[in-house]
């Protein structure tokens, strides 16, 4: 299969194999698709929390891990940052699992010369965190958005219409969960502050961004649950966010392939 994307550099976070919600045929086409020089995975690739619950591993899963692993047997370095749903593999960084990297954290160089703090995310939980009772709340209507979203998904497939995500489209429109994307963007920006550094990619709040504030960029590269997208440099060290299939756009400052992100 002929590549779609030549880039230098992909990452993409909050796959969540092993759960339902997890687009692993659009992952794996995705994967499939592109050839890069490095793969950052941005944490919860490997839902292990929701492994534990009950096991759901479908060929599907599986096959996005041998073209991972294919990915670094190949030539491409391969990053792994543990998050939230894989924090066992934590215990792990600093080593390697055949040629995949794992660590808590890296700094990427863009071509562009950004250097970029690359984690997941989840270590702000404890300074957003809201109450018991409306983190259970939460917790289980959005069970009930996935469960929603999925039904879109397979609807939308059995008619042709284009990708459209359900639960991006409903926590767009709630004031709460966009108070807290905000609040996660700010602390995420001052930690690339605080370590001198021009910006930050993360995950873990399923939400893509591509933004600049006072000279900082966010970058977010989203998740492959709701809104399967990826951030990716390209070989002009540009940063975009990329939606797949490539027909879904995705909003970002950055134009694909046209405009420089830096």
């Amino acid at each position: 299969m002929t590549p779609t994307l030549d880039l230098r550099t992909v990452w993409l976070s909050d796959v969540h194999l092993g759960t339902r919600d997890c687009r692993a045929d659009l992952l794996r086409d995705f994967l499939n698709r592109t050839r890069c020089d490095t793969l950052y995975l941005v944490g919860d690739v490997i839902d292990l929390e929701s492994l534990k619950r009950s096991v759901y591993w479908p060929p599907a899963h599986s096959g996005v891990l041998r073209v991972i692993l294919a990915k670094s047997q190949q030539g491409t370095r391969v990053v792994y940052i543990p998050g939230n749903h894989d924090d066992a593999l934590r215990a792990l960084c600093g080593t390697r699992l055949g040629n995949i990297e794992v660590v808590d954290e890296a700094v990427h160089r863009t071509r562009a010369g950004r250097r970029l703090l690359v984690m997941h995310g989840d270590r702000f939980d404890g300074v957003l965190a809201c109450g018991p009772l409306a983190r259970a709340f939460g917790s289980a209507a959005y069970r009930v958005l996935l469960t929603l979203n999925r039904f879109v998904h397979w609807l939308h497939e059995k008619r042709g219409r284009p990708y459209w995500s359900l639960a991006q489209h409903v926590k767009a429109r709630m004031r709460n969960a966009v108070r807290y994307i905000e609040r996660f963007e700010s602390v995420c920006l001052d930690a690339a502050a605080e370590a001198d550094l021009d910006g930050v990619v993360c995950g873990h709040i399923h939400k893509p961004a591509l933004l600049e504030r006072e000279g900082l960029l966010y970058c977010n590269d989203g998740d492959w649950v709701e809104s399967c997208t990826a951030l990716v440099e390209d070989r002009r060290g540009r940063l975009a966010l990329v939606g797949w299939p490539l027909a879904h756009s995705v909003e970002s400052d950055a134009a694909w392939p046209a405009q420089d992100a830096a």
